[in-house]
Order: C-alpha cells, then sequence, then structure tokens
C-alpha cells in the first residue's frame, strides 16, 4: 500500500453506482470524492433538507456529478425497508454500499422506533437490515462491496448479550464501542458468509481515526464536555476529507481485500493516510460473531437471501434470544 494513499488515487469510477449512507462530515466528503471519480452517488439519510443541501453542495463542486439524495432513517425498520423496496423497484444493481452514517454518545439513553438503544440500532441494526434489504442488487453489481465504518472505541468494546438493549444500565462511551466493534465483526462475518454462500460480494471495514465530524456535536451536545473538546481543541481532530480516505480505499482501490480492515497510519490509528489496521482479538471471534448475526436477523427480521422477510417480531412483542429476553417497546 502507498503511504500516501489519497483521493487522486481513486480509481475512475464511471459507470458504477454507490450508496453512502449519512448527510455531513465522512459520509459527505466520500460522496463528493466518489463523484468527482465520475460514479453514480446516491446519499442516504434521515434528514432531507441536509441530504438535498450536500447533493446540491456537490453539484456545485463537480458540474457533471450525478448524485442524489434518498431519505432513509436507519432507526426505522421500516424507512429502511421501504428504502431498499424503492431502489429494487428503480434499480438493476448496486455496486458499493458504505454504511457510515451513526450516532455517538448521547448522554441519555434514547431508542430507535422498534425500541433499541439508538447507538446499537442505529449504528449495527440499522446497517444490518440496510444491506440485508439491498442484497439482491448488490449480488448484481460489478464487483461489488460493502463496506462497514468501524471507530477506534471498537478496541475498547464487547457484545453484551446479557444486556444488547443496555435497559440494565447505560454508559454512552461503552455501548457505542460496543456498536462499533458489531460493526466491525458484522463486516468480517460477512465476508465469511458471502464466501461460503457464493455471494460474490467483498465485504471490507474502515475507521477514520479521531476525525473532525459533528459527531460529538450532534449526540452529547455542543456544551457537553465531548462537545466543548470538539470545539475548542479542534486541532486534535484531523480533518473529515483526511478520515474519510481509509473508507474510500476501502470502497474503491483494487489493492483493498475481502475481510481486510483499513485505517489511519499515524499516532496509534488516529490519524494519517489509509493502511492496514489491526482489529481488536474480541473482533476476530468467530462463534461470537454468528450469534451476534443470528440475534440481529431475529431482531430484525431481515434475512440474507434474494427476499427480505417480514418482522420475526412486532412492536410490543417479545423475542427470546437464547436466554435474553428482548422486548421490542414501543
Amino acid at each position: 500500500m502507498r503511504d500516501r494513499w489519497t483521493i487522486e488515487n481513486i480509481p475512475p469510477q464511471h459507470g458504477r453506482t454507490f450508496i453512502v449512507t449519512g448527510t455531513g462530515g465522512l459520509g459527505f466528503e466520500d460522496a463528493l470524492a466518489l463523484a468527482r471519480a465520475g460514479s453514480d452517488v446516491i446519499i442516504a439519510g434521515r434528514n432531507a433538507q441536509k441530504g438535498n443541501d450536500a447533493a446540491r453542495r456537490i453539484k456545485q463542486n463537480v458540474p457533471d456529478a450525478v448524485v442524489a439524495f434518498e431519505p432513509v432513517d436507519l432507526g426505522s425498520l421500516e424507512s429502511i425497508a421501504a428504502f431498499g423496496k424503492r431502489l429494487r423497484d428503480s434499480r438493476d444493481s448496486i455496486d458499493v454500499l458504505i454504511n457510515n452514517a451513526g450516532v455517538m454518545t448521547p448522554p441519555r439513553r434514547k431508542t430507535t422506533t422498534e425500541g433499541f438503544e439508538l447507538q446499537f440500532g442505529t449504528n449495527h441494526l440499522g446497517h444490518f437490515a440496510l444491506t440485508a434489504h439491498l442484497l439482491p442488487l448488490l449480488r448484481r453489481g460489478n464487483e461489488p462491496r460493502v463496506i462497514s465504518v468501524s471507530s477506534v472505541a471498537a478496541r475498547s468494546g464487547a457484545i453484551n448479550f446479557e444486556d444488547l438493549q443496555a435497559e440494565r444500565g447505560y454508559k454512552p462511551m461503552p455501548v457505542y464501542a460496543q456498536s462499533k466493534l458489531a460493526c466491525l465483526m458484522f463486516a468480517f462475518e460477512l465476508q465469511r458468509r458471502s464466501d461460503a454462500h457464493g455471494w460474490g460480494i467483498t465485504s471490507i471495514a474502515a475507521h477514520p481515526g479521531v476525525s473532525r465530524t459533528d459527531l460529538l456535536h450532534n449526540a452529547p451536545g455542543r456544551s457537553s464536555l465531548m462537545g466543548l473538546i470538539r470545539s475548542y481543541m479542534w486541532f486534535l481532530f484531523q480533518p473529515a476529507a483526511q478520515g474519510a480516505l481509509p473508507t474510500l480505499f476501502a470502497a474503491t482501490s483494487p489493492n483493498a481485500r475481502g475481510g481486510g480492515y483499513y485505517g489511519p497510519n499515524k499516532l496509534g490509528e488516529t490519524r494519517g493516510y489509509p493502511t492496514d489496521s489491526k482489529p481488536p482479538q474480541r473482533s476476530l471471534e468467530a462463534h461470537v460473531a454468528r450469534r451476534l448475526w443470528d440475534v440481529s436477523e431475529s431482531l430484525t427480521g431481515v434475512c440474507f437471501g434474494e427476499q427480505p422477510r417480514s418482522a420475526a417480531t412486532l412492536p410490543g412483542e417479545s423475542a427470546l434470544i437464547g436466554s435474553t429476553e428482548v422486548r421490542l417497546a414501543v
């Protein structure tokens, strides 16, 4: 791998379709770089105003860009299913899905529409369900890839099957770390299953190091300690465009390998240029990843086949996961 891989090294992407979740920060930088490389880009997110504004800004920078916003709320399984249906009805294939959007450390426990803890429900379960709904399109893509964006926080993460939704105790950072470890384990397990079942999909993980995005402003809030650090010690965070490079490398480079994990190359992978990242030991526990996959299918009601099935449990019903009961309360 080159020591200083940048957007200038992105191969031409003409004729390829990318979906990027997230309307700002890393997602915006991903979409902008991919549009410059000639791809057809769909920006997917919850906020229509931000999404349409992102598409407009990209077109200002790249006049011939083919870029559009599509609404999807990763905290709502119904919204994810509707998004998947719209794309299956309107497109023949998708080449790359970048699962980038995320929620980081809200100070109090919040939930998704279905009652999942917000960080785990959005960062992992939402993207898990989205990938399943788009699987038929990806399987018809040209050298299709799924990129899962993790975090350096995954190093301290652990999958707590006994309290997966942090109902017994909520601490923002450990719950965030769990969600990002889950994203990483999903990427590795997706590659194993693609190989086993002949899906033809390359699954790769990446992380942005420590980057200047709005995550700390949006969830903990600008007046929180973490928000103040982000505002007044901005120099500790590398620019979002720099943080996007590992994801872009994973999404476009012919040297990115299936089952790989990429992050910045300097200062403990907090900044720099894309390089091989050292995955946390827990992320390599295949038996835990299999259990997490099964739990995620049960909670979201999706399966990784040609057609997603209806939800396995309805709001307000209970799903027995091993010895753990998870109540989907709304």
